[in-house]
């Protein structure tokens, strides 16, 4: 089975992230193959951003068809452009961001999602209330870190975020926490050691899911919102 995992920012440092996660949640027999978008955006970190982060997102997805890819992650917490992805494939496609809530879900009463800027908040509501995840998302904490300074040092923002989570959790009565940020990959296991409740690292997740869905041979339907756009047929 061959995954693509596409980071749709230029960010080396994201990218290596992103690698390492999704190759440690892989299983035996599974080819990541990580893509990183260098006609993208450095970081997205806006709504200019996540426009600018779709065509070479979608470029990489029609790549991915040529090279007879089984399934595709896309590594960015917003999710941009996942509709869209979707619509040019009937391999799975799966987005950290809708992962990583729907598997706290289901580990959890409720969860916050801790996520980079100030900025950052109302892009993780959004997607909380797109995905039905209001009910369960508590609330959006926010760490105040460029993306890229934390993909170049995340073990150095271990602490900052273990405060935040912590008090977090206990103002919102939540018992899980959700990584807002494909720059965050990795971090779940040590932060769930430190604040003692589930971490939920969305690339991990969206990994495991894509294998699933392969497995049982489900593709994306080609009926309703998802068919595909007229120009390509």
């Amino acid at each position: 089975m061959r995954i693509r995992v596409i980071n749709p920012n230029a960010s080396e440092a994201v990218t290596s992230r992103i690698a390492l996660a999704a190759s440690a949640a892989a299983r035996t027999g599974t080819e990541i193959e990580v893509i990183r978008c260098s006609s993208g955006p450095s970081a997205i970190q806006s709504h200019y951003e996540m426009v600018l982060a779709g065509p070479g997102l979608l470029d990489a997805v029609r790549d991915g068809e040529q090279r007879g890819c089984d399934g595709y992650v896309l590594a960015s917490f917003g999710d941009p452009g996942l509709d869209a992805a979707r619509e040019i494939t009937r391999a799975p496609v799966v987005g950290i961001g809708e992962a990583a809530m729907h598997a706290a879900s289901y580990l959890a009463g409720g969860f916050i999602i801790v996520t980079t800027l100030p900025r950052m908040r109302i892009f993780a509501e959004r997607l909380a209330a797109d995905c039905g995840m209001e009910r369960h998302c508590r609330s959006v904490t926010v760490v105040d870190c460029d993306i890229r300074t934390l993909a170049a040092d995340p073990a150095g923002m271990l602490e900052r975020m273990a405060l935040a989570c912590s008090e977090a959790l206990d103002t919102h009565g939540a018992d899980a926490v959700v990584l807002g940020s494909a720059g965050m990959a990795g971090l779940g296991r040590d932060l769930s050691q430190r604040i003692g409740v589930p971490v939920v690292d969305g690339v991990a997740v969206a990994v495991k899911w894509v294998e699933g869905l392969a497995d049982l041979a489900l593709a994306t339907s080609r009926r309703g919102p998802f068919a595909a756009p007229e120009s390509l047929r």
